[in-house]
């Protein structure tokens, strides 16, 4: 069915079906290979579709989860030169959009420029450059220090306040609008390198807002002791709710809150810096992270009283799964929950496929889901 090209030096491997995509055989056969493929760790997988005539709900099917797979490892998935016929069936399934489709082999062998990536750092670069541009030119902007004139402590007099006339509201608003950038900037790319991990969006919209609040309690601070020890007594009653699995989330969401304090004490060039920073050592520190393993609870439900306990043992085994039994019921139909530990490259619908063994193995259903924290 298909006709591997040998590994390149770009870690591409070519697939060639040249029959129709259809249920019963070739779209599954198809679907498989894929993701064997990037099980076997290639980085850019090209499906030749020239040959393929026409192509059902199945065979679109193998397609988009060779996508989402590309996607959920950063890898590379690219169709070639479909037919007028598989590709008005894209259109219909609003996939065109989606999918990566090239009219040649040599277009699909092209490196791809990840121009998301690219326009996140030139973004980062502008931003951070024009801080630390501002906060150089005029050191003392925003800022309200304090003149000593006579010692500080108890009975050596009380300091001179001097202003330096930047404490409009319009500035302190510069301000806020400062931290909300570099906020959205450090959360792109701290994103960008977290593809093995579920999308959070609560905990995206934390880091910009925690961001924000430290600016503006550091507006709202000023020289003045009593509003600290205020803000820091009511910020004492807020509890995180949203659960946070890397603690790489935590310390961004600590860094962030020390750039909107850079940004709101006016000390711009500190936060342009810490801005460049940051993203610099996001993408650095990835190169020398290993892909971590998921974490999912699998609940199993077999046609009858019998739980087919060998049969499940067998497929976990065979996918070097760990798995830890947790909860076991009977009643008209026997249930069985598992923890397991998959590998980045594991397919939840492939184990599902394969525990249920073509309705011919006792098990009647299975569900993935992420494990309750405390």
């Amino acid at each position: 069915m298909t006709s591997p090209d040998s590994r390149a030096k770009s870690n591409r491997l070519l697939l060639s079906p040249q029959e129709p995509l259809i249920a019963g055989g070739p779209a599954e056969e198809l679907e498989r290979r894929i993701q064997e493929v990037f099980k076997a760790g290639y980085e850019h997988v090209v499906i030749d579709l020239r040959g393929v005539p026409n192509a059902d709900s199945a065979g679109i099917r193998a397609l988009v989860r060779g996508h989402t797979s590309a996607q959920r490892l950063n890898r590379r998935f690219t169709l070639v030169s479909p037919n007028p016929r598989v590709r008005d069936l894209l259109e219909l399934s609003l996939l065109t959009n989606v999918l990566e489709i090239v009219d040649s082999l040599v277009e699909a062998k092209t490196q791809a420029i990840p121009w998301d990536r690219v326009w996140s750092g030139v973004a980062v670069a502008v931003v951070g450059l024009a801080l630390v541009g501002v906060g150089v030119t005029w050191p003392d902007l925003g800022l309200e220090n304090t003149l000593l004139t006579g010692n500080s402590f108890p009975g050596g007099g009380s300091p001179t306040p001097v202003s330096n006339g930047m404490s409009h509201p319009l500035f302190e608003l510069a301000k806020l609008v400062a931290s909300a950038v570099i906020g959205m900037l450090v959360t792109v790319v701290h994103r960008q390198y977290r593809h093995e991990r579920t999308a959070n969006p609560a905990l995206d919209q934390a880091q910009v807002l925690l961001c924000i609040a430290g600016a503006l309690m550091m507006i709202i601070i000023g020289n003045s002791v009593a509003r600290a020890f205020g803000i820091a007594g009511a910020a004492s009653i807020i509890r995180f709710r949203t659960p946070v699995e890397d603690a790489r989330d935590i310390t961004i969401l600590f860094i962030l809150m020390g750039l909107g304090m850079a940004a709101g004490l006016g000390a711009l060039a500190v936060a342009g810096l810490g801005t460049l920073f940051l993203c610099a050592m996001i993408p650095i520190l990835n190169l020398f992270s290993s892909e971590r393993p998921r974490t999912m609870m699998v609940e199993i439900i077999s046609e009858d009283r019998n739980f087919p306990t060998a049969y499940v043992h067998r497929v976990f085994a065979v996918n070097a799964i760990s798995f830890e039994p947790r909860e076991v019921s009977q009643g008209d139909e026997a249930t069985a929950k598992y923890l397991t530990t998959l590998k980045p490259t594991d397919s939840l619908e492939d184990l599902s496929g394969q525990l249920l063994g073509d309705g011919k193995k006792g098990v009647k259903n299975v569900s993935w889901s992420p494990p309750k924290r405390a």
